[in-house]
């Protein structure tokens, strides 16, 4: 039990170093260089790829129309939905930003 303690608390630095590293960056060409080197090409996809799908859910697209426009599957687009429904508002925080 100890040693899941130890690994929540690990979890939970690097993700404050994380977030920290983020909120440090400056402009959108830093952006750039620190995504490209943190994140595989496939989740550089993914990642915006569910903001997508959340901007246009929020907008109230269909499921089908989300599809079309985004390209996402429905899985995607399906989590994304319930991130909207039951999250914590990270996605409508941002809509009202962007």
């Amino acid at each position: 039990m100890e040693n899941n303690n130890i690994e929540a608390i690990k979890r939970e630095k690097n993700l404050d170093m994380f977030f920290r590293a983020i909120l440090s960056l400056k402009n959108k060409e830093e952006c750039d260089k620190f995504f490209e080197d943190i994140f595989t090409a496939k989740e550089l996809i993914d990642i915006p790829q569910r903001l997508e799908v959340a901007m246009l859910l929020l907008k109230g697209k269909t499921y089908q129309e989300v599809g079309n426009v985004s390209g996402a599957s429905t899985s995607t687009i399906t989590r994304v939905s319930r991130c909207i429904q039951y999250g914590r508002g990270g996605y409508r925080q941002i809509e009202e930003r962007i």
